[in-house]
């Protein structure tokens, strides 16, 4: 994406949107019946403390390592992210969902504060992701789509668990 193409106001609605997800995660743990942060509508879907916890790792290890590599490297060749493995081998649906949710509010913190110091030229400086060639601008909206389709599966789980937490 050529940074001339990114306009300042499409950044600034997307960090707006960024900023706004660890609230979003936060609430509805601290919404949820204790006894419910583990409950799956579906063996591969994640619980709340599934998705707090997919969410405080990918920022930390895979998004805040992106953008670092992108504007200090050369092209970077930037890693993946395997969030179902991720999560088994982690043991997530052990974890504390509201640490995790206060750690990927800190991580989503750093981020931001990174990402609303970039010029038009960093946000065209790029890397190789998956088999293609993305810039800082591209990966910022990919984060933003990613926390909205998180957003709708926390709200389609809130809404199903409503029930089966009465």
């Amino acid at each position: 994406m050529d940074a001339a193409r990114f306009a300042p106001s499409q950044h600034a609605e997307a960090l707006e949107m960024l900023a706004a997800m660890p609230e979003f995660v936060a609430g509805a743990i601290a919404r949820a019946p204790a006894d419910a942060l583990q409950w799956k509508p579906a063996p591969e879907e994640f619980s709340l403390v599934e998705h707090a916890c997919h969410l405080r790792d990918l920022e930390r290890e895979g998004y805040l390592v992106r953008v670092r590599r992108m504007l200090a490297e050369v092209l970077p060749d930037l890693p993946g992210f395997e969030g179902a493995t991720i999560a088994q081998e982690r043991h997530y649906l052990a974890q504390d969902a509201h640490a995790a949710a206060r750690d990927f509010a800190m991580a989503r913190a750093e981020l931001l504060s990174r990402l609303h110091a970039l010029t038009a030229a960093d946000l065209a400086r790029e890397g190789r992701f998956d088999g293609r060639r993305i810039c800082v601008a591209d990966l910022v909206a990919m984060i933003a789509e990613h926390d909205h389709g998180h957003r709708e599966e926390i709200t389609r789980l809130m809404e199903a668990g409503s029930g089966a937490w009465r």
